[in-house]
């Protein structure tokens, strides 16, 4: 019975079947009709008037933008840009009128306006104060910056400079720094050559800490020409009168302290001495000159003379 039922199609699937036949195999939905239809009509379409004009003038544009970056002219045509909208504002009556400068010392109020960008045609409506502020603190003088626009023509700014704090010599150029490490002048003027030397890679910026430190012990600190730091681990200290002073890795305040209590009860660094070894916390070695040292073998012979002489005597 089953087998009687399955082999009687109904007029329903007959019909469908049929359509399925005449169409090729695809079944004809809304769906694919309203697709077929949608890309006929694109395909049919027109293009618009001037899209060719257009499509000219945008690749006529963008070879012109690749020849002003590529040619290096990116700057100067904004810098005329500039001009112009300056102009313009301007005329509007928001040029600068007065501009107030404070905290500079060591830079001039000229040095600074040229930093900021700041001249005769410069708006205050274009005024970029973020900008302007990045543009003055590029400069290693100028440890932080504030600028202000008020409206129609004022323009306040103020910086914060950084102090000469000390020499730096690294590879035999010395430089003017501040107390952070950052190099303020590549050449060092008469006025500051008084100011502390320190010495070697990582100096300048473990140099203010170690300074600090030394002007704990005066007595020392005043008799030091130059602050060695040696492989970035340990100071050395170079006396004006000749004498190295090795100071430990660890602990140097200590050693600092004990050379102050030597020299001031046995006069250590007056001494015909080259160098004084600090560096082992339970000894302190001593390197005499040349002539201390020869004085002193002379010294220790002539004294084995004179007991090889007093025990003859005695036989």
């Amino acid at each position: 019975m089953d087998r009687r039922l399955a082999q009687l199609p109904t007029a329903k699937t007959g019909r469908r079947v049929a359509a399925d036949a005449s169409n090729g195999g695809w079944r004809d939905c809304a769906p694919a009709r309203f697709s077929r239809r949608a890309i006929a009509a694109i395909v049919a379409r027109e293009p618009p008037r001037g899209l060719g004009a257009s499509a000219a003038a945008l690749l006529l544009l963008a070879s012109t933008c690749y020849g002003v970056v590529k040619g290096g002219h990116y700057g100067d045509i904004v810098a005329q840009v500039q001009d112009l909208c300056d102009s313009a504002a301007n005329e509007a009556g928001f040029g600068i009128s007065e501009v107030a400068l404070a905290g500079n010392r060591e830079l001039s109020r000229e040095a600074v306006l040229a930093l900021a960008g700041v001249t005769g045609r410069s708006s205050l409506l274009f005024l970029d104060a973020a900008t302007m502020r990045a543009r003055l603190l590029g400069n290693p003088w100028i440890a932080d910056a504030a600028v202000l626009k008020l409206y129609p023509g004022r323009l306040r700014i103020g910086i914060v400079e950084r102090e000469p704090f000390a020499l730096w010599q690294k590879d035999g150029v010395v430089t003017l720094i501040a107390a952070d490490g950052t190099v303020l002048e590549r050449s060092v003027e008469p006025r500051f050559s008084t100011l502390p030397l320190l010495v070697g890679a990582g100096a300048e910026r473990a140099g203010a800490g170690f300074l600090m430190l030394l002007k704990r012990y005066p007595a020392i600190a005043q008799n030091v020409e130059a602050a060695v730091l040696v492989a970035e681990r340990r100071w050395t200290l170079h006396l004006k009168s000749g004498v190295e002073v090795l100071l430990p890795e660890d602990e140097p305040e200590q050693a600092l302290r004990m050379l102050t209590d030597l020299d001031r009860s046995k006069q250590l660094l007056s001494r015909d001495i080259v160098a004084v070894d600090l560096r082992l916390a339970d000894r302190v070695t001593v390197r005499l000159s040349d002539a201390a040292a020869a004085a002193r073998e002379d010294a220790l012979k002539a004294a084995e003379k004179n007991k090889k002489k007093s025990k003859g005597g005695e036989a």
